[in-house]
């Protein structure tokens, strides 16, 4: 998985997969996207205004937590 920021545009993409020339990108809202491949599975999510959808904490932080091992890590997200 990689997440990509590009402060210019103010867009974040999260990509899961890289993408193929069958991904079809679905239009959820005007500040989101999500692009699936025709077997339904997820190979991105593009946030549009991204500074506001992901800073949404007042540490400006992303927590991973693994489930299985309760184990967390912090990451900064300098997003401004």
């Amino acid at each position: 998985m990689r997440m990509s920021y590009d402060p210019r545009f103010n867009i974040a993409y999260i990509r899961f997969h890289e993408s193929r020339d069958d991904v079809e990108t679905i239009q959820i809202s005007d500040e989101l996207s999500i692009d699936l491949s025709a077997d339904g599975m997820v190979y991105g999510i593009e946030f549009m205004n991204a500074n506001e959808q992901l800073k949404r904490d007042e540490n400006g932080k992303v927590l991973i937590i693994n489930e299985a091992t309760g184990e967390s890590n912090e990451l900064p997200l300098d997003i401004e």
